[in-house]
């Protein structure tokens, strides 16, 4: 009786004594949890061993006759006591932000990710611990990061708790920084970050690039700032312009979030030159937390320059069995037999995901990401996904890319965040960290360029364990390519898009899609189908299969869009980049075409491969061996392999407008037979 009184009362004593559930003695926590519901919260370790004495031999009796059902239940009630946000409070949480993350954004039970970084990046902000954590984007680890950076920057000025501090708050004292590989991110960062510090004084302001670097300034200097969540590239313009009157001389705490993405995207070196300007860690001790999905050998050299060899914690979050890929994600490829299909194709997966989420009820309503590898093909694929909404009835798109002003990427992204059923089409400034809820399928057109990309673009669908599909359009000249760099991975062929391989020179009635394409076509500004054209050619990846590629693209171009000869382009850039031998149309260009910084695939993959094999007693060194070994062949990304484009059929060239060769007879490329994995 006096066991199924303690089983009853279980979840009322877990909230009157967090502690005793996971500290306590088998001895006390019995005692404790017969409190009666009228009694007072204990407020102190004193007041629970008197309770635990009054109750000593009732229970001591009780848990000699205690069942191991009973003890594993025990048990489990300790592991779901730590797992709430509230038992935070227990490590010295501040209450305000506790209040922000339980009562205004409503959350209660941390995630796993969260479960597992939060402990140890909380002991940092009393013993000056850092850490380094390995984790997935779609975990939550927002949250993991921010609320012992913000505990931290309390723990050293406790006055930031009160809502008097923003009073105080000056450009020149800056407390925390966040530092994010893209601009929407950082902004994402910030904005949650200001629902955390709602009932303090904190004064959160961001700085990226693409905005007014004196409007962020007039801000900030008028608002003051406590924490500055910036892309690397603003952060060191500021902090190393005497002018701008922003410092951090009382720096507390600093995270790197998506380090290996900042590394990938060549920030290295404005890294380390803003771990110079910054206070020197024997000068001013800060707290420094690096977060990133992979840990290549250039992440281990960040690490190495940034947190202190003597102190420092690795936080693994994902177990040896984990894929990197969510495994909850139906992953489709779809060979396209030239690129004449990929927009048809493209258009009618679309149309058809609209349909059956009207048609079935329990679907979630159709919500689309669809990247694309270049700046130019993404502002052609929104341009056409807008003019084709003016033709009939289809669904709100948006798109975002670097070409695009600050405010308008952030106009969108919110744009798109908040519509219930929409497409977004996007180049790869938000394939990862940027969370857009309930997103129901990632479409990626053409073969990524790494097998890491392939994977974070993925994250963007199945979000906080949600379902989710995934589907590759993979042009044939890339078919290769493909094969070498994302094999292993759980990609299943798909045949169900009929446009995907027709053939114009079958004879058989096309699909409806593709007519109407072809129509769009005809309502596209010629420079950006030219830049679309140029930008595709000179930034493909395999530099093997370029003869078929322009083959490919001359198609495009007059069968295609329907043009005589397909844009010209200048001898001198085709000899420079390894281009003068192939059939390309030369000759002066009309409209600028220079590849924008971020349509080349750019940066380099962090190689990752052990010189030294032998046992060290380097601390970095645990990184490495206990970095989990991802989806990517490695950790830290791998490159594509094996010969790209099968360049069978009867070309029949035969000269036809301009200096290109035309392709009249053109074989069918439709799949071999032979599996893509």
């Amino acid at each position: 009786m006096f066991r199924q009184g303690l089983r009853t009362s279980a979840g009322l004593a877990r909230r009157i004594l967090p502690q005793a559930a996971v500290t306590l003695g088998r001895q006390q926590r019995i005692a404790a949890q017969t409190i009666r519901p009228s009694m007072p919260a204990v407020q102190s370790w004193s007041a629970v061993s008197q309770i635990a004495r009054l109750y000593s031999s009732d229970a001591a009796a009780a848990a000699v006759a205690e069942s191991p059902a009973e003890q594993q239940e025990a048990r489990k009630l300790s592991e779901d006591w730590t797992k709430q946000f509230a038992s935070l409070a227990d490590m010295g949480v501040n209450e305000t932000l506790l209040r922000a993350i339980t009562k205004d954004l409503g959350y209660e039970t941390m995630s796993p990710v969260q479960a597992k970084t939060i402990a140890p990046a909380l002991k940092g902000t009393d013993i000056n611990n850092d850490s380094v954590a390995q984790a997935k984007t779609g975990t939550g680890k927002t949250i993991a990061f921010l609320l012992p950076l913000l505990q931290r920057m309390i723990n050293e000025d406790p006055t930031l708790a009160t809502k008097s501090a923003k009073y105080q708050a000056r450009p020149d004292d800056i407390r925390g920084i966040i530092m994010s590989p893209t601009r929407e991110l950082a902004e994402q960062i910030a904005e949650e970050a200001r629902r955390l510090t709602r009932h303090t004084g904190l004064v959160v302001q961001s700085a990226v690039g693409g905005t007014q670097k004196n409007q962020m300034l007039y801000k900030t200097r008028r608002e003051g700032c406590h924490l500055l969540v910036a892309t690397p590239g603003r952060l060191y313009d500021l902090l190393s312009d005497e002018r701008s009157g922003i410092g951090a001389p009382n720096l507390a705490a600093m995270v790197l979030d998506e380090a290996d993405r900042m590394l990938d995207v060549g920030f290295e070196r404005e890294l380390n030159a803003i771990i110079n300007i910054l206070p020197k860690p024997d000068e001013k001790v800060r707290q420094t937390m690096l977060v990133s999905a992979t840990i290549p050998d250039s992440v281990i050299r960040l690490t190495r320059s940034m947190v202190r060899a003597d102190d420092f914690e690795f936080v693994q979050t994902i177990s040896e069995s984990e894929s990197l890929t969510h495994d909850h994600v139906d992953q489709n490829v779809v060979v396209i037999s030239h690129m004449n299909n990929v927009f048809p194709a493209l258009f009618e997966l679309i149309e058809k995901g609209l349909a059956e989420a009207k048609e079935n009820p329990d679907k979630k309503p159709f919500k689309a990401i669809v990247y694309l590898n270049t700046t130019a093909m993404t502002e052609l694929a929104g341009e056409m996904g807008f003019a084709k909404n003016k033709d009939r009835t289809f669904i709100r798109n948006f798109s975002i890319h670097s070409g695009l002003t600050q405010a308008g990427r952030t106009r969108a992204a919110e744009n798109f965040r908040k519509s219930q059923s929409a497409v977004l089409f996007s180049s790869d400034v938000t394939a990862r960290g940027m969370d857009f809820p309930d997103v129901t399928h990632v479409i990626q057109v053409d073969c990524p360029r790494d097998r890491e990309t392939y994977i974070h673009r993925l994250g963007r669908t199945a979000r906080q364990q949600k379902g989710g599909e995934g589907w590759l359009l993979l042009p044939d000249m890339s078919r290769f390519r493909a094969r070498g760099l994302l094999r292993g991975l759980p990609l299943k062929p798909n045949t169900s898009l009929e446009s995907a391989t027709f053939d114009k020179t079958s004879g058989d009635a096309q699909p409806e899609i593709m007519a109407a394409t072809q129509q769009l076509y005809s309502k596209m500004p010629s420079r950006m189908l030219e830049d679309a054209y140029r930008v595709t050619i000179f930034s493909a990846a395999d530099k093997r299969a370029r003869d078929d590629m322009v083959d490919q693209m001359n198609e495009w171009a007059t069968d295609g869009w329907g043009w005589k000869a397909p844009p010209t382009i200048s001898k001198s850039k085709a000899d420079r980049n390894g281009f003068s031998r192939t059939n390309l149309n030369f000759g002066p260009e009309q409209s600028s075409d220079s590849p924008r910084r971020s349509d080349r695939f750019g940066g380099r993959e962090g190689r990752d491969f052990d010189r030294n094999s032998r046992r060290s007693s380097d601390p970095f060194d645990g990184m490495r061996t206990n970095a989990r070994s991802n989806d990517f062949g490695g950790r830290g990304g791998g490159r594509g392999g094996g010969r790209g484009g099968d360049r069978g059929g009867d070309r029949g060239r035969g000269r036809s407008g301009g200096n290109f060769r035309r392709n009249s007879d053109r074989s069918p490329r439709g799949d071999s037979g032979d599996s893509l994995f």
